[in-house]
């Protein structure tokens, strides 16, 4: 059944933006789904319809937003062998290899995380998002690994989102980049945007785009004549926009290790340990791995913190740095 909201503005309410205003009376739905209602055409205002979530409301502007029915996914089940590492009757916690993408699109619509999950269990996914994407409420690439929380039902959704929208939500990442950044802590803070000369691409921008801030700290730095310089960070996220990390150590000369998009050129060097290099070379997903995810849990109220180690082929390059360096 759908629900409709009807809301008057108020005096001290004028001049916010429409998707603001409605999430400050409406806190149990995310901004993001809000935005995404507004762009659809469901919003009325004086009974007008409006498809621009940053119109500025008026003092005693009349409101309607209907908030339809979820559509319900008409997905493939995929056999896969999902490694859940925790789940109650609101949440899943997946660690995702590399190599597979989180939901379908372009080129891919069976052999991806959310079909597995329809697999899985296809009641029991959260559908208030796109129909493609029941249960997603954040999404990492396909060629990083590491922690995501997956939502079960509607309410659990708008929670994380909410979290999400505020950034209280936890994410630190461990990553491999070329050379050593300067300094060697601190904070990135740009606007991203989509890149004009490649679509798929993002890029730091001047004028336009989004605010993005990334917190890194060096953990190790591997220089020696055996190998090249390469530094192992770890990042905490204060906001997530699309290939932040990726775009952010891009913008700062030290591209990760094994990025196939926001790269630089593999130089020979020369005394490298012969199997280092080969495992450089050969590695085919960028060395980026979501270690940390900690959120405030929908139900129980509580800080649930939640760690994973890094897969076997990140770990032995590692291992090897560590090892050329004696």
């Amino acid at each position: 059944m759908k629900k409709k909201i009807n809301l008057i503005v108020k005096d001290n309410e004028k001049n916010l933006r429409v998707d603001v205003f409605i999430n400050k009376r409406e806190n149990n739905i995310s901004r993001t789904r809000i935005k995404n209602l507004i762009l659809e055409k469901h919003l009325e205002i004086n009974n007008e319809i409006i498809n621009d979530p940053s119109k500025k409301i008026s003092f005693g502007d009349t409101l309607n937003l209907t908030i339809p029915i979820p559509k319900k996914a008409s997905l493939k089940p995929y056999k896969y062998n999902l490694n859940i590492i925790y789940e109650d009757d609101d949440l899943i916690v997946l660690n995702k290899p590399a190599g597979i993408v989180m939901h379908p699109g372009a080129g891919n619509y069976d052999n991806t995380i959310v079909n597995a999950l329809i697999n899985y269990d296809k009641n029991s996914l959260s559908n208030i998002g796109d129909e493609l994407r029941p249960g997603i409420v954040h999404r990492i690439d396909k060629n990083t690994s590491g922690l995501v929380v997956i939502a079960k039902n509607n309410e659990t959704h708008e929670h994380l989102s909410n979290q999400f929208s505020k950034h209280t939500i936890s994410r630190i990442y461990q990553l491999l980049i070329w050379g050593k950044i300067r300094p060697s802590k601190g904070k990135i803070e740009t606007l991203i945007t989509r890149s004009s000369k490649n679509r798929q691409m993002m890029e730091v921008s001047n004028s336009k785009g989004k605010n993005a801030i990334t917190n890194y700290e060096t953990i190790e730095t591997f220089e020696n004549k055996n190998t090249p310089t390469l530094s192992l960070l770890e990042c905490k996220l204060e906001t997530g926009r699309t290939h932040q990390i990726r775009v952010h150590m891009n913008y700062k000369g030290n591209s990760i290790v094994g990025d196939d998009k926001y790269k630089k050129k593999f130089k020979k060097i020369k005394n490298i340990d012969p199997l280092l290099e080969k495992n450089l070379l050969n590695l085919d997903r960028q060395f980026l791995h979501a270690k940390t995810i900690g959120f405030i849990h929908p139900r129980k109220n509580q800080k649930m913190i939640f760690n994973s180690i890094l897969p076997p082929d990140l770990k032995i390059i590692l291992k090897m740095l560590r090892n050329t360096g004696k």
